[in-house]
């Protein structure tokens, strides 16, 4: 079966491969990590037999790709979505799977595509579940990191405290104090995370809500930013940002 995948993180599409393989009758043919990349893919090539598609990307919501260019082919989508959403998809009959994928949920998930195909429905599923999330807005609850090698573990939004640059490569450090690789630019990361939980102090960092101790008044009319978890420098709010900074965490919209 020929398939394309659409995934923005380099390690997430390379362990959906791996797991693909196993399965024998699935052969990848691109893996392509952005909404423009997949519509100018489909202006120059035939319609994949399947698609697994990350709902999240750099470039914005997946959905975005349907308004674009007209998708023929069953999809499988790749989430960590909220409850709220995981509801949407079961309501609409259409396959998801959850990150890290293994081989028993994707077997599951090609079985019920196979259902759906061979009765008729999965385009009318698939525009079902497009008009029903197509047009609200979501944040990226989780990350895949590479940890000891080849080792792949989850790591949740809720659970980072902050995120900054260190040497030319984006890390997250959690309210734990573990520190992550994010395969990811800053000013990617403050658009698809949730806003009300995450705010961009300055060019080195994006702070969590919950993880602030305190706040100090600065030189020049700046705010220090002190946290629950050790960080090895200031975070400082620039005078400009300091009111919306204030606004952010009194949860004034």
């Amino acid at each position: 079966m020929k398939t394309l995948i659409i995934e923005d993180e380099v390690l997430a599409a390379k362990h959906l491969q791996a797991v693909l393989k196993e399965t024998g009758d699935i052969h990848v043919i691109a893996v392509i990590e952005s909404i423009a990349e997949t519509v100018e893919w489909f202006k120059i090539n035939p319609q994949p037999e399947l698609i697994f598609m990350d709902i999240h990307l750099a470039d914005g919501s997946a959905f975005e790709i349907f308004k674009h260019t007209e998708i023929t082919c069953p999809v499988i989508f790749t989430t960590a979505y909220d409850e709220y959403a995981l509801k949407a998809f079961k309501v609409n009959s259409v396959d998801y799977l959850l990150k890290p994928v293994d081989l028993h949920s994707v077997q599951n998930a090609l079985e019920k595509l196979r259902t759906l195909s061979s009765s008729g429905n999965i385009q009318r599923e698939i525009q079902n579940l497009i008009g029903s999330l197509a047009d609200k807005k979501t944040f990226k609850t989780h990350f895949l990191v590479q940890v000891k090698g080849s080792k792949l573990v989850p790591l949740l939004a809720k659970d980072i405290a902050f995120i900054f640059i260190e040497y030319g490569q984006v890390k997250a450090t959690t309210t734990e104090a573990k520190t992550y690789p994010l395969e990811y630019t800053l000013d990617e990361l403050a658009n698809i995370l949730n806003p009300t939980d995450f705010f961009r102090a300055n060019r080195q960092f994006i702070i969590s809500r919950h993880s602030i101790k305190d706040m100090d008044l600065w030189f020049k009319n700046k705010l220090s930013v002190n946290l629950k978890v050790p960080v090895s420098e200031k975070i400082l709010v620039s005078k400009a940002r300091v009111s919306e900074f204030r606004e952010w965490y009194a949860g004034i919209s």
